[in-house]
Formats: structure tokens, sequence, C-alpha cells
């Protein structure tokens, strides 16, 4: 994500290094790179002028500390103006009312129908809400249906009338519907249209006019950058949305959308699309995406990841099998199923402080773990529980059995013991402090 954008601040970060102080000459030339940073992640021109003006006026305002280098102090400077520029904080989603109700709208493509079901998911599961989906686009053949099956994936109601050609009665008859029903929360999926559409613009002004919902969404396709920026412009004007959802976050190295669009709209990313899967839907934390841009990593999110997935009871078994020398690769097995469910392997990576620019160039494919659970699942349940019976002859067997090589299985077995060695490293304290401090200080080799 934004890997470009973080590497052309690195370089413009470099022009600074081994200076003793900031002076004119040397903030003007850092950002001066800058600047080009932010045009070339297609952010609009104004939006990097105004940044780049205001960063040097602050940098040339300030005092460099002893302590602390002239670079040290542009990062800081524009970490806080990156924050700002995003929004400052994150902003809230007002499901207020009886029921509370999300009016979606959007271009046509922008992945709007399959983050209505991700709202729906993230309310549910994360909010306690009861929420009804509400199928209003008339238009797009199977929209309906899409919305349907996305519904009972999630096991969430969805209020369909396929003969019904009004979006502004099927919506109206929805709300009705939900009151009666005891619905906390009504998500509105009208259909993508093109802001130059006269038609269809002043149709969903009608469907908001007839709900009057809590809360209005944009949705749109990051990755289309500028254009993302323009058309939320044109859609602000006509419907006056609360907030904007950005999509297919995950692909997109440039970043443009995300850093210009509070800027020129006035309106916060509420949420972000993270990948295909119906919980890749994050908040959208303003500091947090500053720290990634700016290479430093997102601890905050990937512990709250991993919070989501815990099992306080079965972390207390594991420990206490740790603890004996019981680890087996059942325990193994449950702990790659774990960080499957937490997402992309690598965006997790890259949520690390400094793992970002290590694993730029390195590809990890979605299904990284599929041959160790192949072999794994290759395993008698006997040799799951005591990995020390895997001689040669079974080690043979479960290479053919898993469809992999000796070389995997090996490969396999050394994971397994250092996992193992890892593991029981960090269930003592003592231990712990002393790889925390070992990473701060850029050590732990083979990380």
């Amino acid at each position: 994500m934004f890997e470009n954008l973080t590497d052309k601040f690195e370089k413009a970060f470099k022009v600074l290094k081994g200076h003793g102080q900031i002076t004119e000459i040397n903030v003007a030339e850092s950002l001066k790179e800058v600047r080009r940073a932010l045009l070339d992640a297609d952010v609009n021109f104004n939006t990097a002028k105004e940044f780049t003006n205001t960063v040097k006026e602050k940098a040339l305002g300030r005092d460099v500390l002893k302590s602390v280098s002239p670079g040290q102090l542009m990062v800081k400077i524009c970490h806080e103006e990156l924050i700002e520029l995003m929004g400052g904080n994150e902003a809230e989603i007002n499901i207020s009312g009886n029921p509370g109700i999300i009016l979606m709208s959007g271009l046509q493509g922008s992945g709007k129908t399959t983050f209505s079901g991700k709202l729906a998911n993230y309310l549910k599961t994360k909010k306690g809400k009861n929420v009804l989906l509400v199928a209003c686009d008339v238009y797009r053949p199977a929209a309906i249906d899409q919305l349907q099956v996305l519904g009972e994936q999630l096991s969430v109601e969805v209020y369909a009338n396929k003969e019904e050609k009004d979006p502004v009665k099927i919506a109206t008859a929805a709300i009705i519907h939900a009151r009666s029903k005891g619905f906390n929360v009504v998500i509105v999926d009208t259909a993508g249209r093109l802001a130059i559409d006269e038609q269809m613009m002043d149709e969903i002004a009608r469907v908001k006019e007839a709900i009057k919902p809590s809360e209005t969404l944009f949705v749109v396709d990051s990755m289309t950058g500028q254009d993302a920026v323009n058309t939320a412009k044109a859609f602000n004007e006509k419907i006056n949305f609360d907030g904007v959802v950005l999509t297919k976050l995950d692909g997109d190295t440039r970043g443009g959308a995300a850093l210009s669009i509070k800027s020129i709209v006035e309106k916060p990313i509420k949420f972000v699309g993270t990948g295909e899967k119906m919980d890749a839907i994050d908040v959208f934390y303003p500091k947090r995406m500053a720290d990634r841009i700016l290479g430093m990593g997102d601890v905050v999110s990937l512990v709250e990841r991993a919070q989501d997935l815990f099992d306080e009871e079965e972390s207390r078994k594991l420990q206490k099998r740790i603890q004996k020398d019981q680890f087996d690769f059942n325990d193994f097995l449950a702990q790659l199923q774990q960080i499957k469910k937490m997402g992309n392997v690598k965006d997790l990576m890259g949520m690390i402080p400094g793992m970002g620019k290590a694993m730029k160039d390195v590809n990890i494919e979605d299904d990284a773990f599929k041959h160790i659970e192949a072999i794994i699942l290759s395993m008698t349940v006997e040799e799951r529980s005591n990995p020390g019976l895997l001689n040669g002859q079974r080690k043979n067997r479960l290479a053919a059995g898993s469809g992999t090589n000796i070389q995997e299985v090996n490969k396999l077995m050394k994971q397994f013991e250092d996992t193992k060695k890892m593991m029981k490293m960090m269930s003592n304290p003592k231990n712990m402090m002393s790889m925390m401090k070992q990473m701060k200080g850029g050590g732990m080799p083979g990380m």
C-alpha cells in the first residue's frame, strides 16, 4: 500500500541527512522532492503546494534540538501535516435513529454493493447491530442477486422487490419493514451512477429526501486517484454526503485519493476496503495511515486484528503446552490458520516498523501456507502429536502425499523447531524483554 509514495518520501528526507541544521536552501531542496512525490502519487496540485508550504513554514520556524537531526525533525513535521491533511482524527459513523439508516452512493464499479455487505458484517459483528440490507439497484442485472448472496453468507436479511422499479418506493417500504421487525440499522444499496448522469443523480437525491438517512456514504475506488476526488466533489454538490469510503486500498501504490479527498471535498474518509473478504474493512485512522506512508508501520492495527481473533482460553492452554515442551504440529497448524484469518500476509508484515521496505520486492501469495498445510494434513494423528517420529521414510511419504518434495518437508521441520524455540523464549518474561530490546536496536538476525 502506497509503496511508491513511501520510497519518494524517504528520498526527500535523505536530502537533509548529514546537515547540522535546517536552512532555507536545504529545506527547499527537500520539499521539492516531497512535492514531486505527492504529484507522482496523483495528489491534487493545490493540495500538494499547500502541504509543502505549510511544512516549510513550520520547519523554518522550529529550532532543531541537539538530540534531533534535521532529517528527523522534517519527518516529524511531515507526519503531523499528513495526519492533518487526511482529517486529523478518525470520523465515527452515525447510526443513530430508529432504525439508523445508511445510504450508499457511488460510481458504477466502485465496489459499493460488496462494501454494503462488508459494512453490514462490521456493524453486526463489531457493534452488535441487527442489520437489514436493502437492494435498491434496479438497473444492473443480478445486482439484487449479488446482495442476496452476500446476505446469505453473512446471515443478514436482505429486503428486495424485483417487481418494483422505483428505488424510492423500495427504500421507504424497507424502512417500514425494518421498524416492524426490530432492525436497528438499515443499509440501502443504490445503483452505481455517473456524476454527469443528471437523471440518475436526481433519483438518488429523491431517495435521500424520502428516507432521511442518518449517514450517507460515498464509495469510490481509491486506485482511480485524482478522478476519484473530482467525482466525489461532483457527488457532494448534489447529495451532500457525510463521509467517504475508499475501496481497493490494498492495491493502491500511489495514495492520491486518500491524501486529497478531505482537503478538496471537506468530508472525512470513514472506512477503507482492504481486500475481497467480507471482513476486509477498516475504520480510516489518519495517524495510522501517516505512519505507514512514512515507513513507520502500524503496530496498533496489527494488534487489533490479533485481538479480534484472540481466544483467551485457547491461549492459556497453548502457553501451558509450550512451557511443558508439548508444542506439536496440531498447535503449529492452528497458529497458521489464525494468521491467515488476520488477512494478507504481506500487508501484515508491512504493519511491522521497518518491515514494509524489506518486504517491498518480496512476492507473498495469499495461499502462501498451502504447502505447509498440505504436509501437516498428510501426517498421521500420531505424527502430528509426536514430531520426533518423523524419520526419512516418513518424510518421503509426506512429500508424496502432499504433492511437495523432501526439501520442503525438511524446511517445514526447521520452521517448526524454530517456532517452538521462539515460543518457549517468549513464554519467559525476561527473554521477552531481551527480544524487544534487540528488535529496537535493529537486531534479531533473520527476522
